[in-house]
């Protein structure tokens, strides 16, 4: 009777995480916010289901497997890396967020950095060799 209260509250839990992932999918209004949806609740969804799936095999069918944590380490690794990709993706396109403005300067304004703040480093100066 227990381990059936933890799978339904895995089962439940994973469908509502699955449900505002994908909801989020729909009905966010730009690019960035709709990234959110799938890379995070989604996978929170699918992680709480597959818990659920290694706790049902251990303990009706006596046995253990590994398919499901695989599943879950691979997702876990993967869903952040496609996340940023998409993210760094779309500002390269010069893709708009809600406000209308276009986030290029977030990778091109990197400030040149202050060669006094860093006396260490003025030995190994390139322009010396010259």
């Amino acid at each position: 009777m227990f381990v059936e209260v933890i799978l339904s509250f895995l089962l439940v839990t994973g469908a509502a995480f699955a449900f505002i992932g994908s909801l989020g999918l729909a009905k966010l209004p730009d690019f960035y916010m709709r990234l959110h949806g799938p890379t995070k609740a989604t996978t929170l969804g699918i992680g709480s289901m597959l818990g659920a799936s290694v706790i049902y095999a251990a303990t009706a069918e006596q046995t253990f497997t590994l398919h499901e944590l695989l599943i879950t380490i691979f997702l876990f690794i993967t869903a952040p890396i496609s996340a940023h990709l998409l993210a760094k993706a779309a500002l390269f396109r010069g893709i708009e967020d809600t406000t209308g403005k276009v986030l290029e300067n977030v990778i091109t304004s990197h400030p040149e950095p202050d060669a006094s703040q860093y006396p260490d480093l003025e030995d190994f100066d390139d322009d010396e060799d010259e």
